[in-house]
């Protein structure tokens, strides 16, 4: 069997060719993240042995070591048929040293904890858990792929394609003789997403070919990457203002900032562009900006379609908690499905890294007298309730310092409540609100800003909060669990005859402070009964028949009181809801499936986006208003209607992904627009097919979209590979509130399914919002 192993072996000359080809892509990627004689580099691209850990049986060594790209990663492999086993730090999204993952602690004893660490990929790739020889080791490895993540990722938008364009001519160099024949260019244009045929290739190697030597080399190679990347749209945008000898002035530039992009611009503020973004020295020096100065501009963070003071945190977080939205996740410890999905510490830790403030405990009698958290009479994996609180105070406040939920659904027996109330209390410690704030009986709940670094538990209370305040303490029954709160009264009757009544345990009801769990009996019910911090689950058919047939009255109900709203229990695939007309209902805690990629969680995505992706979103006016008449399904009058029209002009996309790992698969690129709000808003529009190309694809077509409600709204620009037969894939997206948008010609960075960054991939786009 050996023999199919066997590779061509490469005289003496080629080695030599393919080597110095090897060293100068290293010397060109090294430059570009402006790591020179960087030790870690060295180190990594040096590579060693590291102990790869899958299970109690399975740990093997394996070497690992950077490639000359700077961004992939090679391990070898004992695996007779496969590919040569790489991954890209692209698909990275952090370290963490130490016996931090599941695996990790698992399969391996407390030891050896120094030495241990895991590469955390994003999406559902498992984690790499991985230990290294000492201590200092592991903490090297650790502290260079992280420099190295940092260098790629601050690299400008530019910077980006001009190292993926260069991976790809790389791969296309078959022999890896620096050179590139007429075959290699069809490759690479294959392989950066466009399908020409062999006429336009033959036209365009004659171009480039100016020494006739039937292959490219060195300035060659660069001519056709200039004339590839070429921005057509750019030059024409760039020539309207550039009236200085070609150049543009910091006057030029001003007009531009002002008249195109409608933003407050000064002098100041050009020569600042020219200062940070010009690339010619020369042109700096005498304050003007060139054409590939203006395009560096254009992909500056600052100057893409969000709003750069939206990014930030820019609400007033000292209102009540009740009147944000806040992000909030349902059976938050499946990786999966809710049948036989596993569960996992892992997906509480990604989920609090995406902003998620409030998550979900379904917690049962475990052995041993340790509680467990696993979706009840299901296959689903379990996982120590221990181990999950651990996790979420480990990484509860790393994206956001504002408060987070932990909305118990208990099934447990009073012994192991108790548990559950100590290992809360003593992992958690004074972060955990068990009692008001301040020294009177509250009447509203406090603020985030209040709340920061702090946990609050949401359940089941024995008794009234105003008992902590009076000498009376009556117990309450409590008959139902979390799930069964928003039963109709017939089922949860018919449910509870033959079930017996769940007993609380007075440890865990003391924790539960200002997030109590009750039934819904109606809106009248709830105002003439219920105090502030007493909230009702909704299952969400209820809430949804609530939202079209009493949006007002329920609206009014959200005030002053929290609404948490969860997916059918028929949803055995996780599959989500749309959000948006909850949140038009002014509901706070809309639980999704994080685990689950589809639209309404990329919606969800893009209504926290903003505010410093806190997890917090502050309510309009209108949804706060106790006397409101706002109702988003017949659209009276009032504050609420800002009847805006939205221009959209899509001109171009850039270095779209494949869809396929076929290298003759092509991106058939199409284009939608989508509004989602109030129903009156709800629109989409889409681009006509630009086939064959993903590098650089092309419309310039304009779109017309009315917004009643803009600060309901929410924008969805969609990319799909559009196929006749089986319907279009997703090829990236990008969501972001309606009154977050920046008008101008401006880029828009594309998400993939998970929610990361694609890296390049984008759209360029001119928005003009005006009123209508």
């Amino acid at each position: 069997m050996s023999c199919l192993q066997r590779q061509d072996r490469l005289s003496r000359s080629q080695e030599i060719l393919q080597h110095a080809g090897s060293r100068k892509a290293l010397q060109m990627n090294v430059k570009l993240l402006g790591l020179e004689g960087d030790p870690d580099l060295q180190f990594l691209l040096q590579g060693g042995d590291l102990l790869k850990v899958r299970s109690q049986s399975w740990k093997k060594t394996r070497y690992f070591r950077l490639q000359e790209d700077c961004k992939t990663m090679w391990h070898e492999s004992k695996k007779l048929f496969r590919k040569t086993p790489t991954f890209s730090l692209d698909d990275v999204s952090g370290l963490r040293l130490g016996r931090q993952s599941e695996g990790l602690k698992k399969y391996t004893e407390e030891q050896v904890d120094s030495r241990c660490f895991s590469i955390v990929f994003k999406g559902r790739r498992k984690n790499l858990d991985l230990i290294a020889s000492s201590e200092d080791e592991a903490q090297r490895w650790v502290n260079s792929i992280e420099k190295m993540l940092s260098n790629l990722n601050n690299l400008n938008r530019q910077e980006k394609t001009e190292h993926w364009i260069f991976t790809c001519l790389r791969k296309a160099d078959k022999n890896k003789d620096a050179k590139l024949s007429e075959s290699e260019v069809k490759n690479f244009m294959r392989l950066i997403n466009v399908d020409v045929d062999d006429e336009y290739t033959d036209m365009l190697f004659k171009k480039c070919d100016t020494s006739k030597s039937g292959y490219l080399s060195g300035e060659e190679i660069k001519h056709l990457y200039d004339l590839l990347t070429d921005r057509e749209e750019i030059a024409v945008i760039y020539g309207e203002y550039a009236k200085t000898t070609g150049y543009m002035n910091p006057d030029n530039l001003v007009e531009f900032l002002m008249k195109e992009q409608r933003e407050k611009s000064s002098l100041t503020d050009a020569l600042r562009i020219i200062d940070q973004c010009e690339p010619d020295e020369m042109a700096k020096s005498k304050k003007l900006l060139s054409k590939d100065g203006f395009l560096m501009y254009l992909h500056k963070p600052e100057a893409l379609i969000l709003n750069p003071d939206h990014k930030d945190l820019y609400q007033d977080m000292s209102l009540p908690l009740n009147q944000y939205f806040i992000s909030s996740s349902h059976n938050t410890y499946l990786m999966e499905d809710q049948l036989k999905g596993p569960s996992s510490t892992e997906a509480y830790v990604r989920a609090l890294l995406k902003g998620c403030r409030c998550v979900e405990l379904d917690c049962w009698d475990g052995s041993d007298d340790e509680p467990v958290i696993y979706h009840g009479y299901t296959l689903t994996s379990k996982v120590l309730f221990k181990d999950v609180i651990k996790a979420i105070g480990q990484y509860a406040f790393k994206t956001s310092e504002y408060p987070v939920i932990l909305s118990l659904e208990n099934h447990c027996s009073i012994e192991q409540q108790q548990v559950m109330a100590h290992h809360m209390s003593s992992i958690l410690g004074s972060a955990l609100v068990t009692k008001p704030l301040g020294e009177d009986m509250p009447t509203t709940f406090p603020s985030p800003e209040e709340l920061k670094g702090k946990f609050l538990i949401k359940g089941k209370r024995l008794n009234k909060l105003e008992s902590l305040f009076t000498e009376e303490a009556g117990a309450e029954d409590t008959d139902v669990t979390e799930e069964e709160e928003s039963e109709d009264e017939v089922e949860q009757k018919e449910k509870t005859k033959n079930k017996k009544k769940l007993k609380l345990a007075k440890e865990l009801s003391d924790m539960v402070i200002y997030c109590k769990s009750v039934h819904f009996n109606g809106f009248e019910d709830a105002r003439n009964h219920l105090s502030f911090y007493e909230m009702s689950s909704f299952k969400e058919g209820k809430a949804m028949k609530l939202a079209s047939e009493s949006a007002n009255a329920y609206i009014r109900h959200n005030v002053d009181k929290l609404s948490r709203i969860y997916p059918a229990g028929s949803r055995t695939d996780s599959s989500n809801y749309n959000p948006v007309s909850l949140w038009n209902a002014g509901c706070q805690i809309v639980a999704l499936n994080f685990q689950t990629t589809c639209e309404d969680m990329d919606v969800n995505q893009g209504r926290f986006m903003v505010n410093g992706k806190s997890g917090y979103v502050l309510k309009p006016d209108y949804l706060r208003d106790g006397s409101t008449d706002f109702d988003p399904i017949t659209l009276t009058r009032g504050e609420w209607l800002q009847h805006k029209t939205l221009h959209v002009m899509i001109i171009s996309g850039q270095q779209l992904p494949k869809v396929s790992t076929k290298k003759s698969s092509i991106v058939d690129a199409i284009v939608k627009v989508e509004i989602h709000g109030v129903p009156a808003d709800v629109a989409e529009k889409e681009t006509r097919v630009v086939k064959n190309n993903g590098f650089n694809p092309s419309w310039n077509e304009n779109f017309q979209f009315d917004v009643y409600v803009p600060e309901l709204a929410l924008v969805r620009f969609l990319v799909q590979d559009y196929d006749s037969t089986s319907g279009n894939e997703f090829v990236g997206q990008y969501t972001l509130p309606f009154n977050s948008l920046q008008m101008g010609y401006r880029h828009v960075p594309l998400l993939n399914k998970t929610g990361d960054l694609l890296p390049s991939a984008g759209l360029f786009l001119h928005v003009m919002v005006v009123d209508a």
